[in-house]
């Protein structure tokens, strides 16, 4: 972990774009309660494809013409360098400084990857357009990215994303503090230099947790598991054990020594506020 202890210390958040109307108010109420804690940033999702590319475009302009900073992600699967460029040119002119740039997933009903093939070919490719204006980050997988055939191959992915020229990486949500502090100790071996932020999903639906943790190849330690389970429906028992568990992880990856927290909100505010004060970030 010394690699990391050099690296101030930065919180951040993340929304996906609101589809509807609906979803457009609650996700402006939880920004607006989100603001008061002032994060370095707000990041937005990108869908597979960029099936809702204009929907990441209003939302970071709202972020920016609410006074914070914004990061947009980028996914390159099933895209082209000149769909690329029009986008960084156009969150060149919208004043944005950081992007999240990822890999992604195929549409649904689309079996052809397009020109990029991976993320370090789209982090070169920014970095090729734009030289220094974008601060860059990637993604990184604790606990192996899914379709990784071994951790050893998906750190050096992560390596080559790296070299490419990404400046931040900001983890999958995990529960054992133990694969980060073992993905950290990897990256230094390879001389990997760059702050390696931990992503944190707060525990509040059992049923919700399930779903994305399969998706994303996050392992949910046994006895979590057991005591949700145990809960049933009772949804308050639940979101206090869930509290509880998220809060710890936090804690001990700041005091040994993690560059930062990025916070996963589902576009719901106080969970990460409750974590932000109870954490004291910031103070």
């Amino acid at each position: 972990m010394d690699s990391q202890k050099k690296f101030d210390k930065s919180y951040s958040c993340e929304f996906f774009p609101p589809k509807t109307e609906k979803g457009r108010e609650n996700w402006r109420a939880a920004f607006n309660e989100l603001k008061t804690v002032k994060p370095a940033y707000f990041s937005c999702t990108y869908g597979a494809g960029g099936t809702t590319q204009a929907g990441t475009y209003d939302t970071v302009k709202e972020i920016m013409d609410g006074g914070f900073q914004a990061a947009p992600h980028i996914t390159c699967i099933g895209s082209t360098p000149e769909k690329i460029k029009q986008l960084l040119d156009e969150y060149i002119k919208l004043g944005i400084k950081r992007i999240v740039a990822l890999r992604g997933d195929l549409p649904e009903g689309q079996d052809k990857a397009g020109h990029f093939l991976f993320a370090d070919q789209l982090v070169a490719f920014i970095r090729e357009q734009t030289g220094d204006h974008f601060k860059i980050e990637i993604a990184a997988y604790p606990e192996k990215h899914p379709e990784a055939r071994s951790l050893a191959d998906d750190l050096l992915n992560f390596k080559k994303k790296v070299d490419a020229g990404a400046n931040t990486a900001i983890t999958q949500f995990f529960f054992s503090a133990e694969a980060y502090f073992r993905f950290v100790d990897d990256c230094e071996y390879l001389d990997i230099n760059i702050p390696v932020i931990p992503g944190i999903n707060p525990i509040t639906n059992y049923t919700q947790l399930a779903g994305f943790s399969k998706r994303c190849g996050a392992e949910i330690p046994r006895w979590i598991w057991t005591r949700l389970e145990g809960y049933g429906d009772d949804l308050e028992a639940i979101r206090a054990f869930g509290y509880e568990v998220t809060l710890n992880l936090c804690n001990e990856l700041l005091e040994a020594g993690a560059p930062g927290l990025h916070f996963y909100t589902l576009n719901r505010a106080q969970p990460t506020i409750k974590l932000w004060q109870d954490l004291g970030l910031n103070n």
